[in-house]
């Protein structure tokens, strides 16, 4: 059933990071009904039927710029331990159910707030994307060639710097309001996030083991045994034996031990070392390579797209990817060694458990078909 088995949360409707922190949460068992945020389709995300993201999870539908829509909110945020949202700082409570409003219905509740900027600050109520968020912190600025920057998708700042830190910050407030007897309201910006994703970098720099320019570094493609290199099909290897036993066991596969010594590693030659490892690459066909690799140590993997990557011999092995509703997916992470994760349920469509949602938290019949009556539920 999962760690979090019998922890209850909200998750007010929203795009990108929140629902991934609530997929998080629903994967290692927590009970996560998602609220839409009004009575029709807000067209803020994807359908709830067909997004990852909404896996075990269920939806109920309400209109939260109704009175009725509130309290209904806030009878379901009586019984629950975890909120989470992501509007700009202000506009829950606005409508009616800020931190101040949850907490004197519940005490106990740990309130997430998932913002890019944060509940404060200059850019705190300006529109932003992931993008942006990474490019105050220096992240993006370190990522991509010498010529620009490249967007990682956005993994290092909504997912990563977002997601993650929320989920985080909930662990432990659920983990303090045992202790307390208090929840607490948690402030996850992305930019702080993904800030502290670049920890290290900060302390390389100070000794001088980093530098400002792009793929200039050990870790930013810039080293030859570190980097991906095209192979003679249009494919690629990613090479990353940075240790010098490594890099033998690297340079024995390619046929180069005799032709390069350890000084073709430091810097002033990894341009030329580069170029001589990428003609060899280029030599031959990526499975040629795998072929060649097979048990060694020498850190070479493919490089693998959505469609392949659940092929992939080790992934099949550990079930990395499961099968839901006939959409292939990454199966919950991490593992556990007795509360294990159950596979998670298709995803719902939105307001499908309206209904049954309301009715466990004390509703009659013919109280949410007045709500229903009153445009409050969908």
């Amino acid at each position: 059933m999962g760690p979090l088995h019998g922890v209850r949360v909200i998750e007010i409707k929203g795009i990108g990071p929140g629902p991934y922190a609530g997929m998080l949460l629903a994967d290692l068992g927590a009970d996560v009904i998602v609220v839409e945020r009004d009575a029709k389709p807000n067209g803020i995300a994807p359908p709830s039927a067909t997004d990852v993201h909404s896996r075990g999870k269920r939806s109920i539908a309400l209109n939260l710029k109704t009175p009725a829509g509130v309290a209904a909110l806030l009878r379901i945020v009586a019984q629950s331990d975890v909120l989470i949202e992501g509007f700009r700082p202000g506009v829950a409570e606005r409508l009616g159910f800020g931190p101040e409003a949850c907490h004197d219905v519940n005490p106990r509740l740990v309130f997430g707030r998932l913002t890019g900027w944060g509940q404060d600050g200059p850019l705190a109520n300006t529109a932003g994307h992931d993008i942006n968020y990474i490019g105050i912190v220096g992240a993006l600025a370190a990522i991509g060639s010498a010529d620009k920057p490249t967007v990682p998708l956005n993994l290092v700042g909504d997912y990563a710097g977002g997601s993650l830190f929320l989920v985080i910050g909930i662990l432990a407030a659920l983990l303090e309001a045992k202790a307390s007897g208090q929840g607490q309201i948690i402030d996850a910006a992305i930019t702080d996030g993904a800030a502290h994703l670049m920890s290290g970098f900060h302390g390389w720099r100070d000794i001088g083991f980093w530098n400002t320019q792009r793929a200039n570094n050990l870790l930013d493609g810039a080293a030859p045994n570190y980097d991906t290199y095209a192979t003679s099909d249009g494919r690629f290897l990613a090479i990353g034996a940075l240790e010098p036993q490594f890099t033998a066991a690297l340079l024995d596969g390619l046929g180069l031990a005799d032709q390069l010594d350890a000084s073709a590693f430091y810097p002033a030659h990894w341009p030329q070392t580069k170029q001589r490892i990428a003609s060899v690459v280029a030599s031959r066909t990526q499975a040629e390579w795998l072929a060649v690799f097979d048990g060694s140590d020498a850190c070479v993997a493919p490089v693998l797209n959505v469609d392949d990557a659940p092929a992939h011999p080790h992934n099949q092995a550990r079930k990395t990817y499961v099968d839901i509703a006939g959409v292939t997916q990454p199966a919950p992470a991490p593992r556990f060694s007795r509360s294990a994760c159950s596979q998670p349920a298709a995803p719902h469509a939105e307001a499908a458990d309206s209904d049954a949602v309301l009715a466990e938290f004390g509703y009659s019949a013919d109280e949410i078909a007045a709500l229903r009556h009153d445009a409050v539920l969908r």
